[in-house]
C-alpha cells in the first residue's frame, strides 16, 4: 500500500478561501481537490503490512504541543519560469512548528529505515502544473501576500493514497493528537 505521513487542512473557512482563489487563478494546471489538502510531513511510498505496523509504532512515540498555523503567501516549485507546484506557504512561527514536527516523524521513522527523500519546507500543494504556464510572476504577483487563515494543528495522521484516473483518493489510517 502507498502511504504517507501529513497534516490535514480541515478549517472550512479556509478551505473555502483556497477554493475561491483556484477558482480565480484561470491557470491552465490541475488544482488539488480541496477534501485532499495537506502538509506531507513525509512520503513513504509502498509498504507491506508488517511495515506497516512497525511505522504506526513508531509515529505513536512522537509527542508535540497543539500550535496555530497562519496560511499565508503564494508560490511555486521549483521556480517561476518552470513551474511544476503552485503553493500556499505558512507564516513564520507557524512553520518553524511543521517543521519541528517533520523532523520528529523523520527522526521516529528512520528507525524503521525509512528517510525523506527532500528536505520538508511547509507548503500547500494547491494546483499541479502539466503543460508551460508564462510569467507566474505576473499571475501570482497579486497574491503574494494574501493571508488565508490560520488553523489549529493538534493531530499528524499516516494516510493511504490510491491513484486513480480522476486522481488520488486518500483515506486515514491512524491520528495521532497532540500529546504534550
Amino acid at each position: 500500500m502507498r502511504v504517507f505521513v501529513a497534516i490535514d487542512i480541515n478549517n472550512h473557512e479556509i478551505l473555502r478561501k483556497i477554493k475561491e482563489f483556484q477558482s480565480s487563478l484561470k491557470l491552465n494546471a490541475k488544482p488539488i481537490a480541496i477534501e485532499n489538502l495537506h502538509f506531507t510531513l513525509q512520503f513513504l511510498g509502498e509498504i507491506s503490512e508488517i511495515e506497516l505496523e512497525k511505522i504506526k509504532n513508531s509515529l505513536k512515540k512522537i509527542r508535540f504541543s497543539e500550535f496555530f498555523l497562519g496560511l499565508e503567501g503564494v508560490g511555486v516549485f521549483p521556480n517561476q519560469k518552470n513551474p511544476r507546484i503552485v503553493w500556499i506557504g505558512t507564516d513564520s512561527e507557524g512553520g518553524n512548528n511543521l517543521k519541528e514536527i517533520a523532523k520528529k516523524v523523520n527522526d521516529s521513522l528512520k528507525q524503521e529505515g525509512h528517510f525523506p527523500d527532500k528536505s520538508f519546507k511547509p507548503h500547500l500543494t494547491v494546483f499541479r502544473v502539466k503543460n508551460k504556464i508564462s510569467d507566474m510572476n505576473q499571475i501570482l504577483g497579486n497574491y503574494e501576500k494574501t493571508k488565508f487563515g490560520n488553523q489549529e494543528i493538534s493531530s499528524i495522521k499516516l494516510k493511504k493514497s490510491v491513484l486513480t484516473s480522476n486522481g488520488p483518493i486518500y483515506s486515514d489510517i491512524m491520528e495521532i493528537k497532540n500529546s504534550i
